[in-house]
């Protein structure tokens, strides 16, 4: 806040009045944390979705920090004019809003390595002939190594067997992981006081046929926590707005614009 007070005397010094100053970013890996810090202080912050920005396709473009600093300066100026095709200005959640993502996003990501995991066992298997295992999924994978033979006959291999056994208890570590994360969220949706915001629309979610509730709880924390002004909004932010493409005597659909929040688009298009 020191440096903040710095600029804004020098300013007032240069412009003979008071000014108040006005701060941006590009969202990114550092989350929102700053934005609240800024806020919290009476700083006038504004969050900008990079992609949203125009930018010239007449060569190659130019990049260096300064050059990046003074393109955002400008459309944030233009932004305040008035105009708000220049950008899009990305809202702060709350604290617990960010945090109630969490729970679903990693449950999508502990998903996603626990098929990794499984497809590189069943890769690893039938490089030696081997189409099947049984206990893939329990205990009884440790009897079935001790015992299981290559296509050709032959026992598999000390180093191959240490291998395998090494990714099985990577897959069964993610498994447990998955177990302990659902019996978590349950206990957040059963308990009034818990602080996962709007806990009570996933029970309604579920009322609808082909909605669970682990697709509940990733709808209610990554979609029903905000406002949409339409419903060309809500279907821009989930990526899924038509992109047409018309140009003189040439009118085509694209498809979807997939430019929005992937992990939703992905699980409605599963429940479709």
């Amino acid at each position: 806040m020191e440096h903040f007070n710095k600029i804004e005397a020098r300013l007032t010094r240069e412009f003979g009045q008071a000014v108040e100053i006005k701060v941006c970013f590009e969202a990114g890996y550092d989350g929102f944390w700053l934005a609240r810090f800024l806020l919290d202080r009476g700083i006038d912050i504004y969050v900008l979705d990079p992609s949203s920005f125009l930018i010239s396709r007449s060569g190659r473009r130019t990049k260096t920090d300064r050059i990046d600093v003074e393109a955002m300066t400008f459309t944030l100026r233009a932004y305040l004019a008035g105009d708000p095709r220049v950008c899009r200005v990305v809202p702060v959640p709350t604290p617990e809003v960010e945090d109630a993502k969490r729970i679903s996003r990693e449950r999508t990501r502990l998903a996603s390595e626990r098929t990794r995991h499984v497809n590189r066992i069943r890769g690893l298997l039938a490089l030696h002939g081997i189409r099947n295992i049984k206990g893939l999924w329990g205990g009884e994978r440790r009897a079935q190594l001790d015992s299981l033979v290559t296509g050709d006959g032959r026992l598999l291999g000390r180093y191959f067997k240490a291998e395998i056994t090494r990714e099985f208890e990577r897959l069964h570590l993610v498994l447990d992981q998955i177990k302990a994360l659902e019996a978590e969220l349950r206990d957040t949706l059963l308990d009034p006081a818990s602080p996962f915001p709007d806990w009570a629309k996933v029970a309604t979610l579920t009322k609808l046929a082909g909605i669970g509730e682990l697709s509940a709880t990733l709808l209610v924390a990554e979609v029903f926590q905000r406002q949409y002004s339409s419903r060309r909004h809500l279907a821009s932010y989930l990526g899924l707005a038509p992109t047409p493409y018309a140009s003189g005597e040439v009118q085509r659909d694209q498809g979807i614009s997939k430019a929005g929040n992937k992990p939703v688009r992905t699980l409605l298009v599963e429940i479709a």
